[in-house]
Order: structure tokens, then sequence, then C-alpha cells
């Protein structure tokens, strides 16, 4: 079977990603509305009846973008734990991984994309602002991802009645935008005008 660069990229990005999830999965507790998601869990993109166009992270990485660059020649499953050699390249994905470029492709369109909210606003039933994560768990359970794969969001109107890494589908125009938050740093931002549960 032919593969592209990017797919390759694609697939080795996702494995390590099962990597760090295997990793962390044993420290982890999972609040009780969560039982319909297991960590990692992706969500699936459906078309719906909207002038936002249904976007997967996947447009959000940019064609030439490798999220395992920095480990090229590193050979992780040899590593043990406490090994400083793991320690660094642990280290080096995250300095990677923070400054992971954005898709200008993608700036100030119109989109709607389905992800996992993190919220940045705790103990208000109204959330105005809050991470959206491609998988289950990210930056609660496990380390962040790449921060071209964590959107800002500024929802007007807020949010109601939502939870910590409840599914959602967000409509608004997305920015390219660094954000530093306690929960992870992101490339984009958007100003949601709509934040509905998940359904697919």
């Amino acid at each position: 079977m032919l593969t592209t660069p990017k797919a390759d990229s694609l697939f080795r990005f996702r494995s390590l990603q099962a990597l760090l999830l295997l990793v962390f999965a044993p420290l982890l507790y999972m609040p009780a509305y969560a039982d319909d998601y297991k960590l990692g869990d992706r969500l699936l993109a459906n078309s719906s009846k909207t002038t936002f166009k249904t976007t997967s992270w996947d447009d959000l990485l940019p064609k030439d973008w490798d999220p395992l660059a920095v480990l090229k020649g590193v050979d992780i499953a040899k590593l043990k734990d406490g090994d400083p050699r793991a320690d660094e390249a642990l280290a080096k994905l995250k300095q990677a991984w923070d400054a992971a470029p954005a898709n200008e492709a993608i700036n100030r369109k119109p989109v709607r994309i389905a992800g996992f909210l993190v919220p940045l606003e705790w103990g208000d039933k109204n959330l105005k602002e809050f991470l959206l994560v491609p998988y289950f768990g990210a930056c609660i359970h496990t380390p962040p991802p790449p921060a071209n794969q964590i959107i800002h969001v500024i929802a007007n109107p807020p949010a109601k009645g939502m939870q910590a890494m409840e599914a959602v589908w967000v409509e608004g125009i997305i920015e390219i935008g660094l954000a530093d938050t306690d929960m992870g740093r992101s490339s984009y931002r958007m100003q949601a005008r709509k934040v509905t549960r998940y359904k697919q």
C-alpha cells in the first residue's frame, strides 16, 4: 500500500498519542458523565444544515508539518521508565508541540467542529471561555496535544450547563492566534456563535 509523507506522519502521530495514553491511563480518574468515551476517543464529523463548514481536526494541520520530526532516530518503544533519553525526548516533543504551526488556509474561515470541552473557568454554569480539544482526556488527564490541535474558544452567548470533557459542536470564525493557558497552548482562537452538545 502506498502512503504519502503526511499520511505516514499522521499515522506515527496517532501511534505516539496512543502510547502516551497507555502510559498515563493508570493515573486517571474519569468522571461519571464521561462513561460514553474512553481516553483518546475522537468524535466523528457529520454534515449539518449550517453556513459553517464542518471541519475535521486534520484540517487544522499544515500540509508539510510533521508532528514527530523531533523524534526522528529515537526508538521510543525501547526506552524504559526513568531513562534520561526518554525524558529528553518528551521535553523536545513538548517544546515542538507548543510551537506547532497553524494552517494559514483555515484562517478567518467559518467552521463547525466537534471536540471535547476543557473549561478555563470553574464553578460557573455558563462557560464563556474554554479550550476545544480533539480527543477525550486531552489537557486534563494527559499532556496537551500540539498547539495546532487546540482551539481557544470565547463563547458568545456562553455555553450553558456544559461540563469538563463534554462532547460538543462549536460554530464560529476560526483565527490563527496563540494563547497560553494553564491547560495548554493553542494556535487557534474562535469567537463561537454556537456551542451545542455533540450528536452524530
